[in-house]
């Protein structure tokens, strides 16, 4: 007969060994609460009760120190790319490279060293690594602006900005860097508009730029959820600011398609778009993939408004341009809505408080420009008052009935063995 040993679990390690995970102050507290009721109904014992709790630490979203560190970081960053601009006519042209390559080369190590430091040394995280990715990632534009002045490009064309997205987009994703992502995202956005407007000036040539790229960046949004999940987050959120910034633009009466022309750039990004949106939607499963396709929605919704034309007169309102406004208001709310029930679902904060605030100012926007032909100054003010104390506070009770009726839905504890007895 043989005999079986269970061996004796592993003990677990000692507290402060592991890095401690951030989470807020209201989290950990309820999380407290949650580990001295184990311990009172016996589920845990003390040593244990605290060796959870040593597991984290209390923290905020942003703290004031990452607050001030990330300003330091792009007033440093803006500042060397104002120092190029100026170009520091004192130093011979290869000596000015030389000095800010060497300055953006010494921040980047240096950056990389403090983030070894801080894994090797574990303990409570620090925004300082953050920071300096940060600016290491604004200082590579003040390195693409001098070269592009040692080399006697003009400065004023968007294909410097352009380069400078795509190095700081470049170094994000080899390092998993989230600052220089929101950096090289921002100077994508900017070179976008700046080269439509170059190639062909149209307004609608920027409003169709921006709903083509918002359908792009909420796709990749979509994609990044199963590639990597850290980064799926900025583009999202990019993605449905410049889907609303869209829809916002082709709202406007006087946004026309007269002047537009195709570009390259927009023929490319629209392809892009497409075949980005059809893989997000192929990939994803449920209400996922309405993400992509609601996208596409508001961009061809955005393209209907702005050729439907009426409202060009702001001095002559008729039925036409009431119901243009009417139409545009609805569809927003409902762009809007699409939004902020996303953020529920996402448990996204920052969604829901961009769908909230998008809604209010294009409908305090429209009501103005349909109002203002009608009222005195004392009542127009009067009524956009209404209108955006009574928009506010409908979006915002069927935010929380959304999140109610989510919570309801949300399933039962299975029963363990022995509670149907």
């Amino acid at each position: 007969m043989t005999t079986s040993v269970t061996p004796a679990p592993a003990s677990p390690p000692p507290a402060g060994t592991a890095e401690r995970a951030p989470i807020t102050p209201r989290t950990l507290e309820w999380l407290t609460g949650e580990v001295a009721t184990w311990q009172r109904e016996g589920l845990v014992s003390e040593g244990q009760a605290h060796q959870i709790l040593d597991r984290y630490h209390a923290s905020r979203r942003f703290s004031l120190a990452a607050l001030v560190l990330t300003l330091g970081a792009a007033f440093v960053g803006i500042g060397l790319i104002w120092l190029v601009a100026a170009n520091l006519d004192r130093l011979p042209p290869l000596t000015r490279f030389g000095a800010v390559a060497a300055l953006w080369v010494a921040v980047t190590v240096g950056a990389e060293a403090l983030a070894a430091r801080r894994e090797h040394a574990g303990g409570i995280p620090s925004p300082v690594v953050g920071a300096v990715r940060i600016l290491a990632a604004l200082a590579f534009g003040a390195v693409i602006f001098q070269a592009a002045q040692s080399l006697q490009v003009p400065a004023y064309e968007p294909a410097l900005v352009g380069l400078w997205g795509l190095g700081a987009l470049l170094y994000a994703y080899l390092l998993e860097a989230h600052g220089p992502l929101v950096v090289g995202l921002a100077a994508g956005t900017v070179w976008l508009v700046w080269q439509v407007l170059w190639d062909e000036p149209s307004a609608f040539g920027v409003v169709l730029a921006l709903a083509l790229a918002g359908v792009a960046a909420v796709s990749l949004g979509s994609l990044h959820d199963r590639w990597r999940p850290a980064f799926a987050v900025p583009w999202r959120e990019l993605g449905t600011g410049l889907v609303l910034a869209a829809l916002f633009g082709a709202a406007i009466p006087m946004v026309t398609l007269g002047d537009f022309r195709w570009s390259p750039v927009l023929v490319v990004l629209a392809v892009v778009a497409g075949v980005l949106a059809t893989a997000a939607a192929a990939g994803a499963v449920g209400w996922r993939r309405l993400e992509a396709l609601g996208a596409v929605a508001v961009a061809l919704v955005a393209w209907l408004l702005v050729a439907w034309d009426s409202g060009s007169d702001a001095s002559d309102i008729d039925l036409a341009d009431w119901a243009h406004a009417a139409v545009a208001i609805g569809v927003y709310v409902a762009a809007a809505a699409g939004v902020a029930v996303l953020g529920v679902l996402r448990d996204s904060w920052r969604l829901t408080a961009l769908a909230t605030a998008a809604l209010v100012v294009f409908t305090t926007f429209q009501s103005f420009a349909v109002f203002a032909a009608i009222l005195p100054g004392a009542w127009l003010f009067v009524a956009l008052g209404l209108v955006f104390l009574a928009t506010g506070y409908l979006f915002d009770r069927a935010r929380r009935r959304l999140a109610e009726e989510l919570a309801d839905d949300r399933p039962a504890r299975p029963l363990a063995e022995g509670d149907a007895s």
